[in-house]
């Protein structure tokens, strides 16, 4: 795909020489997906009476943890290699993983809400809807600089090839490998197609998003879309898990991301059903005070 948009030459300026600037395609998308939430955000704070300031601290937050957590994910997961050389993990700009950022970017995130005193669950009924939509931008950014997020070889017709990616489809090891055990006695090609999966996710994270944002007006308890959310962003990513080539790690099929995806979505379930009770039993009582 296209890893690097262009590059502006390093050039003299005064004397001074100025270095050479390259726009990558997935810092791109990547701003994109925190600036158009952040402004939808804001909008939406001011309808509901929400501090609007708060939409660009709780942005910052979120880009701060999120590089954070997934950070510290990726180092966990490769911690033995972490160990031999830290500096490479520390300072190279590769090796995010998307579950790290997701909770490292929560945890800012509600940090921020509780430093503004702002209403909870209403702030995050706004938040949570966009952070799919900010998903879909990020996913967008892996898909054209194919930074190894794309699935195993395929046969559909909307595989494609990435020979100019982050991490090239030409002349991989471990692709070919994936395509010997899947075509037995054949021979291997040099490029091999793959499952386009960033643009699942993109498809999936869109789709939920515009499904959840349209429920925004209707009359439903505090913390509920926030739910949704969760159980959104669980099935999405349990969903594109099985066009990816992540390790199995239980019953000989599911990944680890599949396990943390089923435990946000219980998490959503049981969001929703604590603030559907919260919200009846508060309602009790008024009932019965206008009764008498």
């Amino acid at each position: 795909m296209y890893p690097n948009l262009f590059t502006i030459p390093s050039f003299e300026l005064f004397g001074w020489k100025i270095p050479s600037l390259t726009l990558h395609t997935f810092g791109l998308m990547a701003m994109l997906g925190f600036l158009i939430p952040t402004l939808i955000m804001r909008r939406e704070f001011e309808r509901n009476r929400i501090d609007p300031e708060m939409s660009s601290n709780i942005a910052v937050a979120a880009i701060v943890g999120g590089f954070i957590g997934a950070r510290l994910y990726y180092i966990i997961e490769h911690w033995n290699d972490f160990l031999r050389a830290p500096s490479e993990y520390i300072v190279s700009g590769a090796g995010l993983v998307w579950y790290g950022g997701l909770f490292g970017g929560a945890l800012a995130v509600l940090w921020v809400i509780r430093r503004h005193h702002a209403p909870f669950w209403k702030t995050v009924d706004i938040v949570g809807p966009l952070l799919l939509l900010g998903q879909a931008f990020g996913r967008m950014g892996c898909h054209l600089a194919a930074d190894g997020d794309y699935g195993p070889p395929s046969d559909l017709p909307w595989a494609m090839r990435f020979p100019k990616g982050v991490v090239s489809t030409l002349h991989n090891e471990k692709l070919q490998e994936l395509y010997r055990q899947m075509h037995p006695g054949l021979p291997v090609p040099d490029d091999i197609a793959v499952h386009p999966t960033p643009l699942y996710d993109i498809i999936l994270a869109m789709t939920f998003f515009a499904i959840i944002w349209r429920l925004r007006h209707r009359q439903f308890p505090a913390g509920t879309l926030f739910g949704m959310y969760f159980i959104a962003a669980g099935a999405e990513r349990f969903i594109t898990e099985f066009w990816r080539t992540t390790p199995k790690l239980a019953f000989g099929w599911m990944t680890m991301a599949q396990m943390i995806s089923i435990a946000m979505i219980i998490t959503g379930i049981l969001i929703i059903r604590a603030r559907r009770q919260s919200s009846q039993s508060t309602a009790k009582p008024q009932k019965v005070k206008q009764a008498s």
